[in-house]
């Protein structure tokens, strides 16, 4: 009887997770007054006089299904609702992004290397060869994120059980279809440290980090929360360990979405300068992040209505940004100006009420005009390790 209640609101949140679909981060920040001043009062950024140019213009793909995957789709199926991805649509004939995330790998049962309805040796099934060549055939890269909030428990479960050996599951992976991988770990309470150092060795020991970025396979990233607010033991020990520019492990970071869109260019980049600025405050205290060492996230699906940041690129949010972006001052950390660039949250279907990505509502005049207007290049080059 006493658990009855409990029962119930487990109940109640699976069913809104079902409803609304799949996340990057759904956290909403609880700001202090003493936060809520700070930001109030902020002044603008330090931006440097030259800028440094984007490289890093990448999606997260949620596919059909709320980020399951689960099934096989044609070639001629998928690229009827994501040809917006691989031509921007200005007769160029070039993509409207130079990377796309496949999102999510349950990580479990790529532990596991589960087969059942939806996965094949732990990967989902719709994450097969020829989608990942249809997008690398266009000098897009390609890589595979494992996790997802969803996903939390099963990240803490299969880093419980065999950490080093998820690493290796993950690598072989990576070599076999030629990705990255993303690491999307949204533990926010004493998450599994220990065990992610042990996938993140693992990992290393197949593919060890290759600045040059010739190797596909050995692009590994991370995802943080959009400022140094979330996530904070997750950010402490990825800025202090892995994304140093002395002796890098992962390749950079994505400032992952807030829960809503930013209401402003103030707002957005507000979180982005936590992560240049670092939390000296805490303790222990969360130290700068370089600007060439993340990315920032934004939302191309926020609703039932076209987002601007999807269909029209001078009302958009990367827009209003750009300027910052691509020419923040380092504050501690790293030497020259600017973040890599941008990501965005997500193509095709994230949540199943939700505006979809595909025609009529797809991105060309968003992203795709972006992408023109910063000259992103194709494919991505060599990043900025400073």
């Amino acid at each position: 009887m006493k658990n009855r209640p409990i029962t119930f609101i487990l109940a109640l949140l699976a069913a809104l997770t079902g409803w609304w679909g799949c996340q990057k981060q759904v956290f909403e920040r609880r700001k202090a007054a003493a936060d809520e001043k700070t930001l109030d009062g902020v002044q603008p950024a330090a931006l440097a006089a030259v800028a440094n140019s984007i490289q890093v213009y990448g999606v997260w793909h949620a596919g059909n299904d709320a980020c399951t995957w689960a099934t096989v789709r044609t070639e001629a199926e998928f690229d009827s609702k994501n040809h917006w991805i691989i031509d921007r649509g200005d007769g160029s004939g070039l993509p409207s992004v130079n990377l796309v995330v496949l999102s999510f790998v349950n990580p479990l049962k790529l532990l596991h290397k589960t087969n059942d309805a939806g996965n094949v040796n732990g990967i989902p099934k719709g994450m097969t060869a020829d989608i990942v060549n249809y997008f690398k055939d266009k000098n897009v890269r390609v890589m595979l994120s494992i996790g997802g909030i969803t996903y939390t428990d099963y990240w803490n479960q299969a880093l419980a059980t065999d950490a080093w050996q998820l690493g290796l599951n993950a690598a072989e992976v990576a070599t076999r279809l030629g990705v990255g991988i993303e690491i999307d770990y949204e533990q926010s309470s004493s998450p599994n440290l220990t065990g992610l150092q042990q996938f993140i060795d693992a990992y290393r020991s197949v593919h060890p980090y290759d600045a040059t970025g010739i190797n596909h396979a050995a692009r590994l990233t991370i995802d943080l929360a959009a400022g140094d607010r979330w996530l904070i033991a997750l950010c402490r020990e990825a800025t202090a360990k892995w994304l140093t520019t002395a002796n890098p492990v992962l390749d950079y970071a994505n400032a992952m979405v807030p829960a809503r869109q930013p209401k402003s260019v103030k707002e957005a980049t507000a979180n982005w300068q936590e992560h240049v600025d670092g939390k000296p405050q805490y303790g222990p205290p969360i130290l700068p992040l370089a600007p060439a060492k993340f990315t920032g996230g934004l939302y191309i699906v926020t609703g039932r209505s076209a987002a601007a940041e999807c269909v029209d690129f001078t009302r958009s949010l990367q827009y209003g940004c750009g300027n910052y972006v691509q020419s923040v001052v380092p504050n501690g950390a790293g030497t020259t100006a600017g973040m890599l660039g941008y990501m965005f949250w997500a193509a095709e279907k994230p949540a199943t009420r939700n505006i979809s990505t595909a025609p009529p509502n797809s991105c060309e005049k968003g992203v795709g005009a972006g992408a023109t207007y910063f000259n992103i290049p194709i494919p991505m080059p060599a990043l900025r390790q400073q």
